[in-house]
């Protein structure tokens, strides 16, 4: 078999949106020694017309190579572009055709996607951008599904996501394609990230995390996802944080953006993908270590959450034979 082309040609232009660039760049251009035996990513970065480039924020970005270099990678990413209305200069076009037409991987970063989408890469594909922008992809690109309300897509070669933090979402889920839920969640760690959030979540939503670390809810929650396999009703988690059942409500509502029952079913699907992915251990197992207790209550919730059936999502992203 050919080897998995991994190099990472990351566009750059004037008035590129610098928090998506940067995403890019720490995802696959970060030096990674932890992963010295695998077949890591290269990158460089690509400008895609006569530079200076002046970033947001007044910061100058260098572009060393031009759009010829597309032709030898194998993923490319389009940061946040530098305007809705801005058309796609006509090179560009003809250097990402050509690239999707031999293969090439198309990743786009919140409104890089205006750049496939103008190039007519997307015409019959689902795609997504930023809330903010997706009225005027729909309205501009009738011939595109826009998804407003997820994190990211993949239809075919062509993956986009949605605003700004959801790009970090893609950039790891293409890490996890290529090598693996272990190799992602390391990445993920050394960002000080959730190892994953489906594309399919909606935007808006808020993690299950608690915003700060102080007083009785971070050690709470780091107490319960320890010990999700036990049944913890309102009365026992208030009990465990020495609060009145109203007062806990209140801290969760006001830590997590979730009800303490709201946050236990989000970490036991979390628990569920966990040992989905990386162990083979049978769903019986698998409904006593997240603390569901029964398999049809596990698919509801799992499903509910990720778009998919528990085994549909172990065929997809387990590294285990079963």
């Amino acid at each position: 078999m050919d080897k998995p082309n991994r190099h990472v040609a990351i566009l750059a232009y004037d008035q590129l949106c610098m928090f998506e660039f940067g995403i890019a760049v720490e995802v696959f251009g970060l030096p990674r020694p932890e992963f010295a035996d695998l077949d890591w990513y290269s990158y460089e970065i690509v400008g895609i017309e006569p530079g200076p480039y002046r970033s947001t924020g007044g910061i100058s970005v260098d572009a060393p190579y031009d759009l010829g270099r597309l032709d030898h990678a194998g993923l490319i990413v389009v940061p946040g572009w530098r305007g809705a209305k801005q058309p796609v200069p006509e090179p560009l076009v003809e250097a990402l055709c050509a690239a999707h037409e031999r293969g090439a991987r198309i990743a786009t970063l919140c409104s890089g996607v205006f750049v496939p989408a103008g190039a007519g890469l997307l015409n019959g594909r689902r795609a997504t951008t930023h809330w903010r922008y997706a009225g005027t992809l729909a309205e501009d690109h009738p011939q595109i599904t826009v998804e407003p309300d997820i994190l990211y897509v993949e239809d075919g070669n062509v993956l986009t996501a949605a605003g700004s933090a959801a790009g970090i979402d893609l950039c790891l889920h293409i890490v996890r394609q290529d090598f693996g839920a272990a190799v992602a969640n390391t990445v993920a760690r050394r960002l000080v990230l959730p190892a994953h959030r489906e594309g399919g979540q909606a935007q808006y939503v808020a993690r299950p995390v608690p915003r700060e670390r102080r007083g009785r809810l971070g050690p709470l929650l780091d107490s319960l996802r320890n010990r999700l396999n036990e049944d913890w009703s309102i009365a026992r988690i208030a009990e465990a944080a020495r609060l009145s059942e109203r007062t806990l409500i209140r801290h969760f509502n006001d830590g997590t953006g979730l009800s303490p029952l709201n946050w236990l079913i989000a970490e036991r699907v979390e628990r569920c993908k966990e040992l989905l992915e990386t162990t083979a251990l049978d769903l019986d197992a698998i409904v006593e270590a997240s603390g569901f207790r029964t398999q049809d209550t596990l698919r509801h919730h799992f499903r509910s959450r990720t778009g998919i059936s528990p085994s549909a999502f172990r065929r997809q992203f387990g590294r285990v034979e079963a």
